[in-house]
């Protein structure tokens, strides 16, 4: 058994430790917004914050998190308002598919945490992941509208 904070909340899941943390969250705790892209921590679908730092979660293994508060795109918003990057993202009309969104968003908001003003050379330094749709001129105006607010 292993004793997760996700989201602000404390869950007691008896899965194998080398299980990726992706698949805890998704199939044992039922938080499917985190997605599954390429299963090698490179497409970056899969973010969430570990310790407020943006990680890829498909390649990490639940042993490695021990203690550590992981918040995924479901628990970003808070008191029911949303987070400034995701209402940048609906604001700037960002997703086609949306398939990467909730990674990129999560990504988003730990380099935002970090540089609230970052200039586009600490954004593409910073994100790195990957949109098939290919909406990185609206994403980066989302990011520059999020720093902003």
């Amino acid at each position: 058994m292993a004793l997760l904070t996700v989201n602000g909340r404390q869950y007691d899941v008896d899965v194998d430790p080398d299980t990726p943390l992706l698949w805890v969250l998704r199939d044992t705790l039922g938080l499917a917004g985190t997605k599954f892209g390429c299963g090698i921590a490179q497409c970056g679908a899969c973010t969430v914050h570990i310790d407020g730092a943006a990680m890829r979660s498909c390649a990490l293994p639940l042993r490695a998190i021990a203690g550590k508060s992981i918040v995924t795109i479901e628990g970003l918003a808070s008191g029911g308002l949303l987070h400034r990057v995701q209402q940048a993202w609906i604001d700037h009309d960002v997703p086609q598919c949306g398939y990467c969104q909730s990674g990129m968003i999560m990504a988003v908001a730990a380099l935002l945490k970090d540089q609230p003003r970052p200039t586009d050379a600490e954004i593409d330094a910073a994100i790195t992941n990957i949109c098939r749709c290919g909406t990185y001129q609206r994403i980066r105006a989302a990011i520059h509208a999020a720093a902003n607010t």
